[in-house]
């Protein structure tokens, strides 16, 4: 389904390193609150570690030594060391193979910051590892809490930590809950196919603002909307990587719904700014939302203008389709609207997301052109 003759325009190198330029200048102000400082990064080998890793390290080649980010990053590495990880040259950067669901080893057990990003987040696969899923998202946040209070304890306290939680908490908001502030309480099922990653990151929450209220650990929460880019691997069974595997495998675009669920998109590197500045400028107990408030797109919407930036790429000629998924349980607890209010970040932290989605989108093609099998990110 390409048309002879047709090309990709810019390459994925390009695209990472312009959106890294982006990210640093951005943070600019974080990153010099986090000069020098010890950083330990829970699940640095998924997809928002793609960018969270590679900022940091993209900071420390302009910095002067005094200045660089020590940075260790602890992951299962199930699947083994991903290929843009492993490939990365940092003295100060470390590599930990381990589970977080145990306590830290000893020697990578003090830190200054702390991001817990470690998680299945893509619910085909939490659905299939629920309980996995609910121990990174109590036992190994609460196994870093802990930590965290016996360094403050100590009198070493930690300058930050950040507990990515999810968009998810909110369930299916009524109507007048559009856009979603951070006050919402939530209509969330505790038994649905979803709620093993509904619920346990609800619970993180609960854990976050009674370490912070009772312990004095200055943790802060992110509440991702959606986010997409590059990183986030083709095989990952989200909406957006399904349509790329499907766009340059030639196929027709399906969509397993009747296409008129809505949502907001959030370009990464809009969103990996903003995780930076909760962290650094994050009020302790406070959940901040990270996302797009605009525009707000069905599902069918975002599949006809994949396949319209497929044709200006790549001479795409597909279509989009709606296809019942043979998942009897696809759509169970699926939100119908996810779209965030995020005045409470742009008020108090500055965050001001600027990646339009159609440029995004680009982005991501460009950049899944080249990663293709799902093996290198």
């Amino acid at each position: 389904m390409f048309a002879r003759g047709s090309a990709l325009v810019g390459n994925a190198r390009d695209i990472v390193a312009a959106d890294l330029d982006y990210c640093c200048a951005a943070t600019r102000d974080e990153l010099d609150r986090m000069a020098g400082a010890r950083m330990l990064l829970t699940g640095g080998a998924g997809f928002l570690g793609y960018y969270l890793v590679q900022t940091l390290l993209e900071w420390n080649r302009r910095a002067t030594p005094r200045e660089r980010i020590a940075l260790t990053v602890v992951d299962n590495y199930v699947r083994g060391v991903p290929g843009w990880l492993g490939d990365l040259n940092d003295e100060k950067l470390r590599l930990v193979q381990h589970d977080v669901t145990q306590p830290l080893p000893e020697d990578c057990a003090e830190f200054d910051y702390v991001i817990h990003a470690a998680s299945i987040a893509s619910p085909t696969f939490y659905r299939r590892n629920p309980i996995a899923t609910m121990d990174a998202n109590v036992n190994g946040l609460r196994l870093l809490l802990e930590r965290s209070r016996r360094l403050h304890d100590a009198g070493r306290p930690v300058r930050g930590f950040l507990f990515f939680s999810s968009s998810e908490i909110y369930g299916d908001p009524e109507a007048t809950a559009i856009p979603t502030p951070e006050t919402y309480p939530g209509r969330v099922s505790s038994t649905g196919p979803r709620a093993c990653y509904d619920e346990s990151k609800r619970y993180g929450e609960t854990l976050c603002v009674n370490f912070a209220r009772h312990y004095g650990v200055p943790v802060t929460i992110a509440r991702p909307f959606n986010n997409y880019g590059p990183g986030l691997k083709i095989s990952d069974r989200r909406i957006i990587p399904d349509l790329a595997r499907d766009l340059f495998a030639g196929c027709d675009l399906v969509l397993h719904s009747d296409g008129s669920p809505r949502r907001t998109f959030c370009y990464v590197a809009d969103a990996v700014i903003g995780y930076f500045k909760i962290l650094t400028r994050g009020r302790s107990g406070e959940a901040y939302n990270i996302g797009q408030q605009a525009p707000e797109v069905t599902m069918k919407e975002l599949a006809d203008l994949v396949a319209d930036i497929g044709r200006e790429l790549i001479g795409y000629s597909g279509r989009v389709v709606l296809e019942k998924s043979s998942d009897s349980e696809y759509l169970t607890d699926n939100p119908q609207r996810r779209c965030p209010e995020i005045s409470k970040a742009q008020h108090e932290l500055g965050f001001a997301p600027a990646v339009p989605l159609v440029d995004g989108l680009r982005r991501s093609l460009v950049w899944y052109s080249e990663h293709l099998t799902g093996q290198d990110a």
